[in-house]
């Protein structure tokens, strides 16, 4: 047996021996690198019929390496390092410069032994080797897996070629879309973004940073509502779960090169190669006029390219501003020119038909319900501006209802004549009525409540907020399918202001325990539960009645060790106050950057600290009911009790993804500058990937007690993050490590930390780990790691940063109250 396996291996020596004297032989046709090869500047890959070609190119000024086709006129179609470009002068910015796949399968572009860029692959290979093949994918193959352990088709570009999937699947953690060039002559990443869009009804997006260009309209069942009706089916491959878009592609054919380039302009642009005389003919170009601009028309507009006036007001509805609209500025939109009669009044809806569904930025889906039904839900609702059958499929099916205004309307001449949306009108404005009542609860009924107002949207269903009888706070959240219409309500205590008052001695100064966004936070004390802190809403918070309300939502909701208590709340007037358990110790910022208060928590207290904020943040995003974004994660909203147990709070700028749900986008970006993840600050798009952007802030500025914010300007000129990146990759991680820990530490934990630190705050969401896998890898010894790529970065300001050694202490003397 042994003899045998000896053989087997002396043999694998063999080959992989032929095979590269065979590649040596044939290098500038050879489709395959092995692990002790390199290919360097003015050496390609080429795929085995000639197709594509791999290489080093240098526009401009930089090196970049990159993929393009071999025979027909040169088209770049992928590039590796584009947000790494390889400079330098003297002998040149080429010297040194190589391409290599590593034993275990990584590949990577490394100057004169220092990695400049690296792939991420998927499993840890035995016996890879790296492949250009005719698709134009280049795939890491190890001969002892099924698949490929790394290829560049999950990493694409500005380019996408049979084969490439969008991708959009939170739950895998896999977010695939496409970049624009800065240039036509810098492929470094530009502007636009091409991707799937799953707030509300699934559709692609062209955003140009934070702001949408054009849409292609929500997914009707047979294709997207804002595009012509072919048989996409036919050529296309959609992949969904519960309602959600998660990916898109089109099939690999050998007959035809095609391809879809997103233009630094912005524009997309299809392309297929014509054999006959070797060069590209357009075929398509999106957005295709001045309607498919984003929201070209405004409000309860209608766009058309077939009438002299292209855009036109919905009936009921006449320009916000006339004189406008004469100049042809139709930004402004429409306005109703009879208000609703909601809720006693008789609206009922107009049909406008052949056109491309309104943006679904605040709807609601029901994918059992008719049309008729969803009239009548749209009718209870005061807020519910228009309804539709999502699906044109089987002569129209489901219900969508939009909250707000509609916007984004085009019209079709002949085509999608199928897709018809029902604007809600009153009465006065139609030949016909419809009758329309309150909603009302069962628990309202029995308590005589007479108000239910209705506070946010979601995905999953409408959340209903009810003051009724008896002091007790009650939240209705009615499930999305008429199947689970059972609905829950949560009881919270409701405390009078005069309770509250004598509680904290008038809010007394004295009582003043801290100030945030929200407002003062007292402690006082109450006979049944003890002490507490209170916060109230102060008149001058730029936080208001809308925070209030959405931690009310959330945090009453929730329980968990690592979780902040709420007890109560009380609403008196203009009052608005939330009362919680009160917490021994401060915030953790108090502890971790104080020159004096940071020599007390010892290494082990520190770790236990970071396990307790990832639990709390696991159970956030999977193991509550709820998949809640925190959106403002930083040290300062993490409260510590008296054994210094973690406890996440403020959640007054939280967010719930609804049910299948794994990215949101928001017009107002809000949190704390130096936690928010690159694509949050930028592009206003949030997702557990952002939350754990600031989950490994947290961990580095515990792990090195200094702030990344405000963080004093290191010799590399970096700020904590770059630093933090710097020392990683000249392997000085342990300078990074507070000075205070030096007698307390434990070697492999705070590696560990700074490990997975870093590869949560990588610049790229689809790059960092879910926080399952956090906890997984802070918690387990042999849990392996890989290597992080570039952190975000922000610009800081400069500020000095005490230095100066710390003495060892045992015990925490020094503890203020919160």
């Amino acid at each position: 047996m042994v003899a045998e396996k000896e053989s087997l291996v002396f043999n694998r020596i063999l080959f992989k021996l032929f095979l590269s004297s065979t590649f040596l032989k044939l290098y500038d046709a050879a489709d395959t690198l092995f692990p002790n090869e390199t290919i360097g500047v003015g050496q390609t890959l080429v795929s085995k019929n000639q197709v594509f070609e791999v290489g080093f190119f240098s526009p401009a000024s930089s090196l970049f390496l990159g993929m393009w086709y071999k025979k027909t006129p040169k088209v770049v179609v992928w590039v590796a390092n584009r947000n790494n470009p390889i400079t330098g002068s003297g002998s040149g910015s080429g010297s040194g410069v190589v391409l290599k796949v590593s034993e275990y399968g990584n590949i990577s572009i490394s100057r004169r032994g220092s990695v400049i860029w690296s792939g991420n692959p998927s499993g840890v290979g035995s016996d890879p080797v790296l492949k250009l093949l005719d698709t134009g994918n280049l795939v890491v193959v190890d001969s002892t897996k099924q698949g490929y352990i790394w290829q560049s088709f999950d990493y694409p570009t500005d380019n996408w070629l049979p084969g490439i999937r969008l991708v959009d699947d939170s739950d895998g953690g896999v977010d695939t879309y496409l970049r624009s060039w800065r240039t036509s002559e810098d492929p470094s990443p530009g502007e636009f973004v091409y991707r799937i869009e799953n707030q509300g009804l699934p559709q692609l997006v062209v955003y140009r940073q934070t702001k949408k260009m054009f849409r292609t309209g929500s997914w009707n069942g047979l294709g997207f509502s804002g595009l012509p009706l072919i048989p996409n089916a036919s050529i296309t491959s959609f992949s969904f779960r519960d309602e959600r878009l998660i990916s898109i592609s089109r099939p690999i054919t050998s007959s035809i090169f095609s391809r879809t380039t997103l233009e630094p302009s912005g524009l997309l642009k299809r392309y297929n190669m014509n054999a006959r005389i070797d060069t590209w003919t357009h075929v398509q170009t999106y957005p295709r006029d001045k309607c498919d601009a984003y929201d070209n028309c405004g409000a309860y507009a209608l766009c058309s390219t077939e009438k002299p006036q292209m855009c036109q007001c919905f009936k009921g509805f006449a320009p916000k501003s006339q004189n406008d609209w004469d100049i042809q500025d139709w930004s402004g939109g429409c306005t109703r020119t009879t208000p609703l009669n909601c809720p006693n009044g008789d609206d009922g809806f107009l049909e406008v038909k052949r056109v491309k569904y309104p943006d679904t930025l605040r709807t609601w889906l029901n994918t059992s319900m008719g049309l008729e039904e969803c009239k009548a839900e749209c009718l209870k609702n005061c807020s519910c501006t228009a309804c539709a059958n999502p699906y044109i499929t089987n002569g129209g099916s489901g219900c969508v209802m939009w909250f707000g205004d509609l916007i984004d309307i085009r019209e079709f001449p002949e085509a999608n004549d199928n897709q018809s949306i029902y604007v809600r009108l009153p009465a006065s404005e139609l030949a016909g009525s419809s009758t329309n009542g309150e909603e009302e609860t069962e628990e309202g009924k029995k308590s005589g409540a007479k108000k239910l107002v209705v506070i946010f949207v979601a995905a999953s269903g409408v959340v209903i907020l009810a003051l009724l009888g008896g002091g007790v706070f009650f939240i209705v959240r009615r499930r999305r399918e008429a199947s689970k219409s059972n609905d829950e309500d949560i009881e919270l205590k409701i405390l009078k202001l005069e309770t509250i008052m004598a509680a904290t001695n008038n809010f007394s100064s004295e009582n003043m325990i801290g100030e945030g966004g929200f407002g003062p936070v007292y402690k006082g004390s109450l006979s049944a539960e003890g002490e507490i802190a209170v916060k109230r809403l102060s008149r001058t918070s730029q936080q208001g009645v809308e925070e209030f309300k959405n931690e009310v939502i959330l945090i009453a909701k929730l329980q968990h060790r690592n979780l902040v208590r709420l007890l109560g709340c009380c609403i008196c007037g203009e009052e608005r106050m939330l009362i919680y358990e009160y917490l021994q110790n401060k915030s953790l910022d108090h502890f971790v950057f104080d020159q004096n208060r940071r020599k007390l928590v010892t290494w082990t207290m520190r770790f236990d600290i970071i396990m307790g904020i990832a639990r709390g943040l696991l159970y956030l995003h999977q193991d509550s009911r709820l998949k809640i974004i925190h959106r403002d994660l930083k040290t300062s909203n993490i409260l510590l009790d008296k054994e210094l147990n973690a406890k996440i709070s403020d959640f007054g700028l939280a967010r719930i993804l609804g049910e299948g749900q794994s990215i949101a986008r928001t017009r107002r970006v809000v949190g704390t500058y130096g936690y928010m993840a690159p694509e949050y600050a930028i592009y206003g798009k949030y997702s557990v990937k952002s939350d754990v952007f600031a989950l490994g802030v947290i961990l580095l500025e515990i792990v090195s007690g200094r702030k990344n914010r405000g963080y004093g300007q290191s010799e590399d000129g970096h700020s904590l993050l770059g630093h933090a990146w710097f020392l990683w990759r000249e392997n000085k991680i342990w300078e990074l490590m507070d000075k205070c820990l030096s007698n307390t530490f434990t070697e492999s934990q705070v590696k560990r930390c700074i490990h997975v630190g870093l590869l949560c705050v990588q610049k790229f969401a689809e790059d960092r780990p879910l926080v399952s896998s956090v906890v997984f890898m802070l918690g387990n010894d042999e849990a392996i790691i890989p290597d992080p790529k570039e952190p975000g970065f922000f610009p800081e300001e400069s500020s000095s940063f005490d230095t100066s050694v710390c003495q060892e202490s045992s015990t925490i003397t020094d503890v203020e109250a919160r």
